[in-house]
Formats: structure tokens, C-alpha cells, sequence
């Protein structure tokens, strides 16, 4: 570590559970949660859907308007895969009477979410 600069590495455990709380705030569409565990130069790129926002208000109007569209939005995590500065989330998703699955990717900058990175089959989603 060079003189004057302090580590912002998170242990493995600690980034688990800054995910965790995150996907909790994403099943209660909590805006609040979700903008708080954000860094303020976060990028929310959905290449799936081909949306991309940046900066944390951007991307709080962003998520704002995917929970209006869809207000039974919910996800179950199906692995979670932490290191010291990022995470990797497969999720199954599920709307109304469609679900289907995705990863997320998240690398993180000073303890918090500085990219959030969606890949999913939303465009051929399976009817419950």
C-alpha cells in the first residue's frame, strides 16, 4: 500500500452482505436503500435491455420507473459470488405471470456499488 492512501478493500463476507441488503432493497423497491448503497458515479447498464444510466440521480430515476412499470418485481437469488471489490448475483426474476433469469455484476469502488451490470433472458421470459 503506498504512504498516504487507505485500502477501501471490503472483505468477501462484508460485500455478501452489502449485496444482500441491496437485493432485499430491490424486493421491497425500496429507492431509499437501493440510492444509499449506490457510489455517486454508479453506471446501471442493462445490456439486455439496452438501457443505460449514470450518476446516482440518473439511476435512481431509472429504477424509479422500472418499479412503476413493474410493481410486482421480485427476485430470488440463485448463487452469489463475492471477492474483495466485486460481486457476481444469478437471480431468477419474476413479474406478474413471467419469470426468468439473469446475473448481475457489480464492481464496487469505497464500499459501495459503482456499477451495476444486468444480462437476463427478460426477452423470453417462461409463464408461471
Amino acid at each position: 500500500m503506498l504512504l498516504g492512501v487507505i485500502s477501501d478493500v471490503m472483505d468477501a463476507a462484508a460485500v455478501r452482505d452489502l449485496i444482500e441488503r441491496y437485493n432485499a432493497a430491490w424486493n421491497g423497491q425500496d429507492l431509499d436503500a437501493i440510492h444509499e448503497l449506490h457510489d455517486s458515479e454508479i453506471v446501471f447498464h442493462n445490456h439486455t435491455a439496452d438501457e443505460r444510466a449514470a450518476g446516482a440521480a440518473v439511476v435512481r430515476q431509472h429504477i424509479a420507473e422500472i418499479f412503476r412499470n413493474n410493481p410486482t418485481l421480485r427476485f430470488r437469488t440463485r448463487s452469489l459470488y463475492t471477492g474483495e471489490d466485486f460481486a457476481v448475483c444469478e437471480w431468477t426474476a419474476s413479474a406478474g405471470s413471467k419469470e426468468w433469469d439473469g446475473v448481475d455484476v457489480f464492481p464496487l469502488r469505497n464500499g459501495k456499488i459503482a456499477r451495476k451490470d444486468v444480462y437476463s433472458s427478460s426477452h423470453r421470459p417462461r409463464e408461471l
